[in-house]
């Protein structure tokens, strides 16, 4: 069975490789659309080359006199003559086929239909599949005075370089590009299990720490219990602050472990589907009436009908309470509500309150495991910054929405949703 990293550089690899191909295949529309330019760039510089050779002109004229070995009319020797025009005729065809945006190596050969070679280029000119090669047939002046039929072939070894040298602009960037995809990834992916390995490492800390703390809160938990046979009555308050903080203590405790395992996977949630206003209604009557103890107002609103859904009763008691709690708590004289509708197969479940409220800024993190909203650098209320994390986590994982409105001074709201399986 494959694992999530596995997958993750499966999904890598056949990326990388799908990149090349099409890295490839581009390289091989670019190669023909290359040769097709280079195509027409030759066939404009063949038409020129024929038609300054076609006519009666200094080139043409000391051609000629080359070819026919005629040194009549000049003051060198024929083999001055003949390198003469050698250089000529390639400064010439450089000089065309650079007007036409061709700057390949070549070579070239003039000589008759009858294969006589009458000059060529200092590197031999010679055929073969490797080479494009562009005869030009001159009419005019040269055919004319020879009285033959006469042929400039163009040469052009090692093509494909040249070809290659012009896709620079296309392949070189690609490779680049394709490149520096793949040193983020792989870093984005180092970076990512690093990270994984350290939350892991965390987790097994925090649960090995909760783990042992559980002993010592149950040994004072028994302890209280024994010491309260016997006790004068002036005592008895500070031995029930021990039990209520020992308690409170444990709370805690479960609620770290809790959600370590949650993010863990390791504990599976589960499902049944019930009619939860029944809970709710529950929930909301055993809130209320601590609330006389604490000098908490709190009013709750729950819509008529059943709430059918899919949900995990304890955890979802849980969050509910962990938001009712928080309201309370971030209140100098707490005010709070709850209510509950239906619209359209959707529960939603409003918590408000009169606090302090959330800005902005804070709004973006409340939900991150550990944070805790500051009030001047202080936290007027102790805790441990889980609480909304935990909340948050098991919303999503009833495949809920949690949305929070506050505004400084005037309290928070926070909204729960959740898809009824059932039309309430």
């Amino acid at each position: 069975m494959l694992t999530k990293r596995n997958v993750y550089v499966v999904v890598f690899v056949v990326s990388v490789i799908g990149l090349l191909v099409v890295q490839y295949q581009y390289l091989k529309v670019g190669l023909g659309l290359a040769r097709v330019q280079f195509s027409k760039k030759i066939d404009e510089a063949r038409s020129h080359i024929n038609e300054e050779l076609s006519e009666f002109n200094t080139l043409s004229y000391t051609l000629a006199n080359a070819i026919t070995k005629d040194t009549s009319e000049v003051r060198i020797g024929l083999d001055s003559l003949e390198r003469a025009s050698q250089f000529y005729l390639n400064d010439y065809i450089s000089y065309q086929l650079g007007v036409s945006g061709i700057d390949a190596p070549f070579t070239y050969a003039l000589y008759a239909r009858d294969s006589t070679q009458y000059l060529s280029s200092q590197k031999p000119h010679v055929k073969g599949k490797d080479i494009l090669t562009y005869p030009i047939k001159i009419e005019g002046y040269l055919p004319e005075h020879l009285q033959k039929e006469v042929i400039l072939e163009l040469g052009f070894e090692d093509i494909n370089t040249y070809f290659y040298r012009q896709l620079n602009g296309l392949t070189i960037p690609g490779l680049l590009f394709l490149l520096a995809i793949i040193v983020v990834v792989f870093w984005v992916l180092r970076s990512f299990y690093w990270q994984s390995s350290i939350i892991t490492t965390t987790n097994d800390f925090i649960n090995n720490l909760t783990h042992e703390l559980k002993t010592p809160v149950f040994s004072i938990g028994l302890a209280s219990k024994i010491l309260e046979d016997g006790l004068p009555e002036d005592k008895k308050p500070v031995l029930e602050l021990i039990r209520r903080e020992t308690d409170r203590l444990k709370q805690h405790i479960d609620k770290v472990l809790e959600l370590a395992s949650l993010e863990s996977g390791k504990k599976l949630m589960q499902f049944t589907e019930l009619d939860f206003r029944p809970e709710l209604n529950r929930i909301c009557e055993d809130f209320k009436m601590l609330a006389q103890y604490e000098n908490t107002d709190f009013e709750y609103q729950l819509e008529e009908g059943p709430y059918h859904m899919r949900l995990e009763k304890f955890h979802l008691e849980n969050a509910i309470l962990n938001l009712l709690e928080n309201a309370k708590k971030y209140s100098d004289d707490p005010k709070v509500r709850l209510k509950a509708h239906v619209h359209r197969r959707k529960l939603t479940i409003a918590i408000s309150d009169n606090g302090q409220g959330i800005s902005e800024k804070e709004r973006k993190r409340i939900f991150r495991k550990y944070y805790r909203v500051q009030n001047g650098g202080l936290h007027k209320v102790k805790g441990h910054g889980i609480g909304l994390s935990y909340v948050q986590k098991i919303v999503r994982m009833h495949h809920g929405h949690i949305k929070v409105d506050s505004e400084l001074g005037k309290g928070t709201t926070f909204t729960l949703s959740f898809n009824l399986t059932k039309n309430g």
